[in-house]
């Protein structure tokens, strides 16, 4: 009956919207672009329709879950090209939180999708990504996640056993909690600011990385700058440029940690993400390209 299907589309669309911030992070983590997300979830809304209009789907969260990361590994692999053919190096769109989020979701997203996560994540095959996000991470049994991947459970296992591997050459063997995150960026931030190349390089790793990434659009280093010393000055280069101008600096949350936002004439021009073990910063993102930019401006929660 028509009255009885609108009441279930109706239904239907509210348990969409209560589970579409949970898919969003899971095609985000996969994909580590927000707006490519919000468009695979949005494109699922379209597919849960057709299949509950076909036969009613008894577990909503376990379909939507399946559908939306499988649509994400897709994109990612066609997205993979396209990375590397990209002008300069390519760091995962951030995701700007300007809602002064209660400190339970801060949590909750900084252990799903930190930026330094999605860094390390981006040196994964697609396949090895989507299996060690959706187990890892969002504790999807191997034979679900086995559906998304087009693979058996036992090659899952293996997929994401190599992940998790790999990951581990690559990520801090601990990682500090916020305060202490905050302590060292705000030592990081006064030495910066302040042009003092000593105590700057007292709060970097002697084996820093830099990355500075401006998409071919605004100036940035196109190759990662790599050691102590080398990050130290071209960072002290860099605030050099802003002396005089029309330039405010202050904190903001992306991925759920703070980070150093930099705003010209009121517009956010570059975002300055550190990924800090111990006591010492291990990373430098800085985030140029104005069309991330753009969408980590957007409201609203993740």
């Amino acid at each position: 009956m028509p009255e009885a299907r609108d009441e279930r589309l109706e239904r239907l669309a509210q348990e969409y919207d209560e589970l579409r911030p949970r898919m969003v992070r899971v095609a985000y983590a996969i994909l580590g672009a927000r707006s490519e997300a919000e468009d695979v979830v949005a494109d699922c809304w379209t597919r849960l329709a057709d299949a509950d209009a076909r036969e009613p789907v008894r577990d909503v969260t376990g379909w939507l879950t399946v559908a939306v990361a499988r649509a994400a590994t897709d994109v990612l692999r066609s997205a993979r090209v396209r990375r590397e053919q990209y002008v300069g190096p390519w760091l995962p769109e951030p995701y700007v939180d300007t809602t002064s989020p209660d400190p339970a979701d801060r949590v909750t997203l900084d252990e799903t999708v930190s930026y330094a996560l999605l860094v390390l994540l981006e040196s994964l095959s697609p396949a090895e990504r989507a299996a060690f996000v959706l187990h890892d991470v969002f504790g999807m049994a191997f034979a679900e996640v086995a559906t998304v991947v087009g693979r058996t459970p036992a090659a899952v296992r293996q997929l994401a056993a190599r992940a998790r591997a790999h990951l581990a050459e690559r990520a801090p063997r601990f990682e500090v909690d916020r305060s202490a995150h905050d302590a060292v960026l705000g030592r990081f931030l006064a030495a910066a600011a302040g042009g003092d190349l000593a105590a700057l390089l007292a709060t970097l790793d002697p084996d820093v990385v830099l990355t500075s990434d401006g998409g071919g659009v605004v100036s940035s280093a196109r190759r990662p700058v790599l050691g102590a010393d080398r990050a130290a000055r071209f960072l002290v280069g860099l605030v050099a440029k802003y002396v005089g101008g029309d330039v405010e600096i202050d904190l903001v949350e992306v991925n759920g940690a703070s980070a150093i936002g930099i705003r010209e004439a009121g517009a956010l021009t570059s975002l300055v993400v550190l990924t800090v073990v111990g006591e010492q910063v291990a990373r430098v993102d800085i985030l140029r390209a104005p069309g991330k930019l753009a969408v980590a401006n957007r409201p609203g929660p993740l």
